[in-house]
């Protein structure tokens, strides 16, 4: 994280595996349900990569803030995130 608000391109190069992705996204869908956004939570299903993965490592750095967010995005890998990126990319919502 460069801290502007922009992900190293090294983080956004790494190639998620969409079925880690899947496997750790049960923690996610308990909020974020795919066709299920209500206005307050946003829908993360059909999210590009580079937005998904921008948003989380936001959180990580908290230059967004969400007290639940960033606990959850603070204890990703990288890899985990372009995982959970790659899964999430795949769901039509």
């Amino acid at each position: 994280m460069a801290g502007d608000g922009t992900v190293a391109p090294d983080i956004l190069a790494l190639q998620g595996d969409p079925e880690y992705g899947a496997h750790l996204a049960s923690e996610c869908v308990i909020c974020h349900r795919p066709g299920g956004a209500d206005g307050k939570i946003p829908a993360i299903a059909g999210l590009p990569v580079q937005a998904f993965v921008q948003a989380m490592h936001d959180y990580k750095a908290k230059q967004r803030t969400h007290p639940i967010m960033e606990l959850i995005a603070g204890r990703l890998t990288n890899e985990e995130i372009a995982a959970l990126a790659a899964y999430f990319e795949t769901i039509e919502e």
